[in-house]
């Protein structure tokens, strides 16, 4: 379970699929037994002690995003990529437990991963690799050359990294839940731009996965990463009244 500052306050925590239930068990033993009340996106889990949680349908479902009131603390459950929402709880905890085809792109500056992952196994993959020249201190003439030659390698890398991804990816569109992609988002951007992945673009999800130079083990990595349920973590206000 990874722990990171949250903006506006609080902390995010990502959390394993089959480790959702037992992570709301402790949210209730810590802030007493919670309410569960239907929202447009998705549940909100209300505790005695003004904690809130809030079970966030996938990206790509249409609902707002629902932020605490001044003072009251929150917790807030983001399900994973292809996730469908859930009318309660258990249908929320039986949705990001089961296991679905997940895309995976991973682009940086030359290199690419590309991937399908089943549950948590990864059942597809190709990594690619072109070098891409580094930027040049050097001025004037040779300046200009070693650019036009770096802006046609980075021409010929993404060339590259959009057939390995009509290849592996575009044929399986019907049978994916979700694309998560990771890496650098302009490079990620450059690849989808083909007309031909349009199909792949709509299922994008709008979590960007925050990784290192695309590489085989980088693509293991990236699994539960994209399935994990993201956590917002509020604390109570100590000067809030607790409801009896």
């Amino acid at each position: 379970m990874r722990s990171r500052p949250a903006a506006g306050g609080g902390r995010w925590v990502d959390v394993d699929p089959a480790r959702v239930a037992r992570w709301v068990e402790g949210f209730a033993d810590r802030h007493g037994p919670s309410t569960c009340t239907p929202q447009e996106y998705g549940l909100l889990l209300t505790a005695p002690d003004g904690a809130t949680a809030e079970l966030h349908a996938p990206p790509g479902v249409p609902g707002a995003e629902l932020y605490a009131p001044p003072g009251v603390p929150a917790a807030e459950l983001h399900a994973p990529p292809g996730v469908p929402g859930a009318a309660d709880l258990d249908g929320f905890l039986a949705a990001v437990s089961r296991p679905r085809r997940i895309g995976l792109l991973l682009a940086r500056k030359g290199a690419v991963a590309v991937g399908i992952a089943a549950g948590a196994k990864l059942v597809v993959s190709k990594v690619d690799t072109r070098y891409v020249q580094g930027r040049t201190a050097a001025g004037g003439w040779s300046q200009q050359r070693f650019a036009r030659r770096r802006d046609n390698q980075a021409k010929a890398a993404v060339a590259d990294a959009v057939e390995v991804t009509v290849r592996l990816l575009l044929p399986e569109v019907p049978t994916l839940a979700a694309l998560v992609c990771g890496g650098d988002r302009r490079a990620v951007d450059a690849v989808l731009a083909d007309r031909r992945l349009a199909p792949l673009s709509v299922l994008r999800a709008e979590r960007l996965l925050a990784v290192p130079e695309p590489r085989h083990a980088v693509l293991l990595a990236a699994i539960p990463a994209a399935r994990a349920v993201h956590v917002l973590v509020r604390d109570p206000d100590p000067d809030s009244p607790v409801k009896p």
